[in-house]
Order: structure tokens, then sequence, then C-alpha cells
């Protein structure tokens, strides 16, 4: 098939290419979770412990999301002047967090149904050798939140009123690898407190107790990725009072009235617009866009100018 080869004239969609940090840290990530998957697993069986056992398969599924994360920036990358997608690859990235927060979910009711059947079946658990394990299960996952935490991007939005900015982590494909890691690590931090708990008093009944504990509370992070990762593939991620705020630039210009007006994010920190105008005075759309020349997120605009034939609302000083 052929593909049509970008000229230098022509408006480029490379919106969400990012500098290749995220992807290699992603791939080191995943060889450390298959590795501690493994220990995990042969672990929580030699030693009877759910805790770690839940920790050891929820990590070889999270492995698998963290594959989608590392497969989405390839694909995203191979396919940036790809002309088949009209607004670039951008968003490759956000159905990545939005397919790994699926997994996230699946993750939690796999652990929390294991649980209850360990918490009405108890098995007897071998609690020095599970807490050296999942010791080291916590350390790797540090390390790999560690990683991926060094390249957080942040999305500045613009705000109404006060032109101020607001951070907002919205990688969403990095934010799905980072929420993986901390489940990870927050089930092996509560492994380590059911075995110490149940060694100490003999509270068997912490190791399922805690299973379900991490199950609910990665259950809360799967559902905010699932939101935010579904609000931006369904185009409703944009501030409203942004909107606002880009319909009154333009209309406080001259006698414009915004007939219809589309922004949406194409990614991570970028946003298209399209403009439709009415006004008695048309200008060229070159000014138009400089009008919401301080909106640096918006890097892809359409403006159409239509111009109205009834009697003019208001004198346009620009017009001898």
């Amino acid at each position: 098939m052929h593909i049509h080869t970008l000229q230098k004239w022509q408006h480029r969609h490379r919106y969400n290419i990012e500098d290749g940090h995220g992807e290699r840290n992603t791939r080191r990530v995943i060889v450390l979770t298959l590795s501690m998957m493994i220990i995990e697993i042969i672990a929580g069986y030699m030693f009877g412990s759910m805790a770690l056992l839940a920790d050891g398969w929820h990590m070889g599924t999270h492995a698998v999301a963290l594959s989608i994360t590392a497969f989405a920036y390839f694909y995203a990358r191979k396919h940036s002047d790809n002309p088949n997608y009209s607004f670039g690859t951008g968003k490759v990235g956000v159905l990545g967090g939005f397919t790994s927060a699926v997994v996230l979910a699946v993750i939690a009711l796999l652990i929390g149904v294991e649980s209850i059947q360990r918490l009405v079946s108890p098995l007897p658990i071998r609690f020095n050798e599970a807490i050296i394990v999942a010791f080291v299960g916590l350390a790797v996952n540090v390390i790999s939140a560690f990683l991926l935490q060094g390249k957080h991007q942040h999305h500045h939005e613009h705000q109404a009123h006060d032109h101020g900015h607001t951070k907002k982590f919205r990688d969403h494909n990095l934010r799905a690898a980072y929420f993986h890691v901390l489940a990870d690590a927050l089930t092996s931090l509560l492994a380590i407190i059911a075995l110490f708990t149940g060694k100490a008093f003999g509270w068997i009944w912490m190791d399922p107790i805690m299973g379900i504990v991490g199950a609910l509370i990665i259950s809360r992070w799967a559902y905010g990725l699932l939101v935010d990762s579904g609000k931006v593939l369904l185009d409703r991620d944009v501030n409203p009072e942004a909107i606002a705020e880009i319909r009154s630039l333009i209309e406080a210009d001259s006698d414009n009235r915004v007939a219809d007006l589309h922004v949406w994010r194409v990614g991570t920190h970028h946003l298209s617009a399209i403009v439709s105008i009415v006004t008695h005075y048309p200008k060229s759309p070159d000014h138009y866009k400089k009008l919401l020349a301080d909106y640096d997120e918006i890097v892809h605009v359409t403006v159409e100018v239509n111009p109205c034939e009834s009697d003019p609302c208001l004198v346009d000083p620009q017009t001898p």
C-alpha cells in the first residue's frame, strides 16, 4: 500500500511523540515485573501465602498491561506521519491507557474473588520465607515506580478568568503504567502487613483481608483512569470554561459571532479547534487565529468565515 509522503509545506500532526524516555523505561519495568512475577508465584505456592500469590499473579497481568503501554508508544511513533490518521496518533496512548485500565479492573476482581475463597478456606502460611519475598517484591516495585515517575508529563490547561495554569497528569498511557506499578507496590505492602500480623498474632485471616483491601483500592484507580481516558476518547476532555473563553475572545473582536465551535484533544498537550464565524466585516482566517495566539495548546485551527448579509450591528472601527 502506498503511503503519501508529506511535503515540507504540508501541515504535520505529530502531537504526541515523546522523546522515547518513557517507552524505554516502560520496557525496563516490564523486565523487572516479569522477573518478580516468577519469584512471587513460586514463593506463594511454596509458602502458602495468598497475599504473595495474588501479588505474583497480578504482576503477570500488569506485565501484559505494561506491554500495552510500550506497544502504544511504539505504534504512535511508527505511524506518526501516516496520513490515514487525520489528526495524528496522539490518541493511541490514550487508548492504551483505557485498555490498561480495563486490565487493572479485571486484576482487582480476580484478587478479590481469590481472597474471599482463601478467607472461607484458609491455608497454612510459611511466614518467614513469604515475608522475605514480599520485601523483595516491594523493592522492585519502588524502583519501577521511580523509573516511571521520573517522566511524568504534565498538561497546563488554560483556565478562564485568571489565565492561570493547573498541572494535570495527561499522559494516560504512562499514567496507566504508573498505576499498575503502584498497584504492585500496594499489594506487596499489604502482603507484608498481613504476613507480619499473621506471624505475630496468629491472624491468618489478615492475609486474604489485605487481598480484599488491595482489590478495592486498585478498583478505585482503575475507575479513575477509565473515566479520564474515556473523556479524551469521547472528545469531552476540554474544560468548558476554556471553550467559553475561546468563544469570548473571538466575539470580542468586531461584531464576530461564533456560530459553531469544536475543541478537542489530539495529544497529551495539544488541542485542535474548528471555528465557524458569522460577521459583517469578514477578515482572513489568519486574523482570527491570531486572536487565539495565547493558547499554546491549540496547534491545529480551522476557521470558517461567513459574511452576514443583514444590516451591521455596529460600525467596525477598522473599516473606512
